[in-house]
């Protein structure tokens, strides 16, 4: 007996992990794993590496900015070039050009030479880089396995995403703190390739559309047009939007909290991991959790958002902290496979990264919003470091119990479609590959 459910728990399991039988979806899971192992890195690394040339607190802020801006600012064109263009040469092309600009920074690091303007265009070529890959990036999850399987393989993207954020700033410290911030850009440099090695062996079908190619500003124009047909779309991003803002001050006022009242960089420390924690929670939760109605379920528990913000305000306990982060994080990566899974369903496929770079923008542009107006609110002394961190709250509980009043929020399911065991096969159009359109929204009838 007790083998039989040791027998049936470890099919179940290994039916959760279904999407690594397929080769195209292992390939590229293998890749961006390895991938995010390297960009968990970095954050620790570029700061040290800035003060070690006699940067300050400003000086890093002006390279994270300068990697932030190019991406506002070519996102959109991002996605237009990944529907034109094989979703897996422009992700080639970008960690090409990603892992040797990292390269010569860490030239310059070990060297002892580097300067910080030459610190900012690097980040600046990587978050340029990083804009055509990250619209291309959603787009190619969906032509590498199959449709019964996308959500779980969503979800295996978040968990390795989420388990090197947990390890991989401890890791960087030590190597900062042993061998210097140098070797880190090397590592990641290194993560690139690999990145790059597992994208070029992929053999996935060639999307084709029986519409003529329009001109750039066109084609960008008809990806909007995608956006804004969808009520459940647009109410969305705007929502995602919201919340990125409103979860600013937790970035930015709780490392002083911190530091003032929860024993310093240990007790953010804590706090960052407990998060860390949470989206790898949200992500196994998600391997195995459908709900019926997605965006419905997601956004409910997205009330969760505002936990740390109002834990923050007091504050309570570090423990009690913890366990807020915990839980935002496990609502945000459980919301967001969701997301990307609805999104990929319900699009078609050759709009889809033209309106995945839409959404993305809605997140990349709001959120330094968010970290800028932070300090100089929670400076007024009529407001203070607490009101602002409620404030936030009450921000993040509107957006997303406001969202719910949208009834093609509340009332969209899953796409149907028909089991499949293997990867699909893919059909042939005109001498080229092409594969399945996504299925068309289904909305329930609004109860009355």
């Amino acid at each position: 007996m007790g083998e039989d459910w040791r027998m049936r728990s470890l099919s179940r399991f290994g039916a959760r992990l279904g999407p690594l039988q397929e080769r195209e979806f292992r390939l590229l899971w293998i890749g961006q794993s390895t991938s995010a192992v390297g960009d968990s890195l970095i954050p620790v690394a570029i700061a040290f590496a800035v003060l070690r040339i006699g940067g300050s607190a400003t000086a890093i802020g002006l390279v994270l900015a300068s990697f932030t801006l190019p991406r506002v600012v070519l996102i959109l064109v991002g996605g237009v070039w990944a529907d034109r263009l094989p979703r897996q040469l422009v992700m080639v092309a970008a960690d090409l050009v990603r892992g040797t600009t990292e390269l010569v920074i860490a030239a310059l690091l070990i060297s002892g030479v580097a300067q910080l303007w030459e610190i900012a265009a690097g980040a600046a070529l990587i978050g340029a880089a990083s804009a055509f890959f990250v619209p291309a990036a959603t787009g190619l999850i969906p032509q590498t396995v199959s449709a019964d399987r996308l959500q779980q393989g969503n979800a295996l993207m978040s968990l390795s995403r989420s388990a090197t954020g947990i390890i991989g700033p401890s890791i960087s410290g030590i190597l900062v703190a042993t061998v210097g911030p140098g070797w880190v850009f090397v590592i990641d440099a290194g993560t690139y390739a690999a990145s790059a090695v597992s994208l070029a062996l992929l053999r996935v079908r060639r999307l084709v559309t029986a519409e003529v190619r329009e001109g750039f500003l066109a084609e960008l124009a008809s990806g909007w047009r995608e956006v804004t047909s969808r009520r459940w779309l647009v109410a969305a991003i705007l929502t995602f939007g919201f919340s990125n803002v409103a979860m600013g001050p937790v970035y930015v006022l709780g490392p002083v909290i911190a530091n003032q009242r929860l024993g310093g960089a240990a007790g953010w420390g804590l706090i960052v991991t407990a998060m860390g924690v949470g989206g790898l929670l949200g992500g196994l939760i998600a391997l195995r959790w459908r709900p019926s109605r997605p965006l419905a379920m997601g956004f409910a528990i997205s009330v969760a958002f505002s936990f740390p913000m109002f834990a923050l305000a007091p504050p309570l306990p570090l423990a009690l902290i913890m366990l807020a982060g915990l839980l935002a994080l496990m609502a945000i990566e459980l919301g967001n496979t969701w997301w990307y899974t609805v999104l990929q369903q319900q699009v078609p496929p050759t709009s889809l990264s033209r309106v995945s770079s839409y959404d993305w923008l809605a997140s990349i542009a709001f959120q330094p919003i968010g970290f800028a107006i932070t300090g100089p609110i929670a400076a007024v002394p009529a407001i203070g470091v607490s009101a602002t961190l409620i404030g936030a709250g009450v921000l993040s509980l509107a957006a997303n119990l406001g969202v719910l009043t949208v009834p093609d929020v509340r009332n969209l399911r899953w796409a149907r479609r028909e089991p499949a065991t293997e990867a699909p096969q893919p059909a042939v159009v005109e001498g080229h590959l092409a594969g399945p359109r996504a299925g068309p929204v289904e909305l329930e009838e609004p109860e009355p």
